[in-house]
């Protein structure tokens, strides 16, 4: 399967679980007047990952206003499970999509890209109980642009390619970091 059907087929599993969201929320809001409608807020649905992670509860305040009673509306729940050791299955309001490693990878990258838009920015220092995967001895690539930068592109084993982009300054602060003591 080349990129472009690899790409196809990730889409078409979004696709699949934004369908899974979209339409049982539209079956399921109550038609009320225009000048009786509350705003909504937007809510995100909680996410469990199979058995190695506890249920979280989320509550939404998103309501629309009918005569006298509020009626909530439940989002969807994200589940996340990995049946196999290549393959990660992904279910929103009972559709499930089974996801390979090149769509996981790809999944990663479009999730990153995204995320480093975001704001607020990932915390500054590393979190108490933060949970990783380092990568031993990566493959590295390096290029010198024309600005006198360096990027530095790492092989993450979880990852992927990873780039990051030095200024000549930070460039001797870490070589002095690496070699400290």
């Amino acid at each position: 399967m080349n990129l472009h059907e690899q790409l196809g087929a990730l889409e078409m599993g979004v696709d699949q679980l934004i369908q899974a969201v979209v339409a049982p929320q539209a079956e399921n809001t109550p038609e009320t007047p225009a000048h009786t409608a509350a705003p909504q807020a937007a809510a995100v649905a909680p996410v469990a990952t199979g058995a190695t992670a506890e249920a979280v509860a989320a509550e939404t305040e998103a309501a629309v206003v009918e005569d006298k009673a509020p009626a909530p509306q439940l989002q969807p729940t994200l589940e996340i499970n990995r049946p196999a050791q290549n393959e990660i299955t992904m279910t929103i309001g009972g559709q499930t999509v089974a996801l390979r490693a090149e769509q996981i990878g790809q999944l990663i990258e479009e999730l990153s890209n995204a995320r480093a838009s975001m704001t607020p920015e990932p915390p500054p220092g590393i979190p108490t109980g933060w949970r990783f995967v380092s990568t031993k001895n990566p493959v590295m690539a390096v290029q010198k642009q024309s600005n006198g930068d360096r990027l530095l592109v790492m092989r993450h084993t979880g990852h992927g390619w990873v780039p990051f982009t030095f200024s000549p300054d930070m460039v001797i602060q870490l070589y002095m970091m690496l070699t400290k003591g």
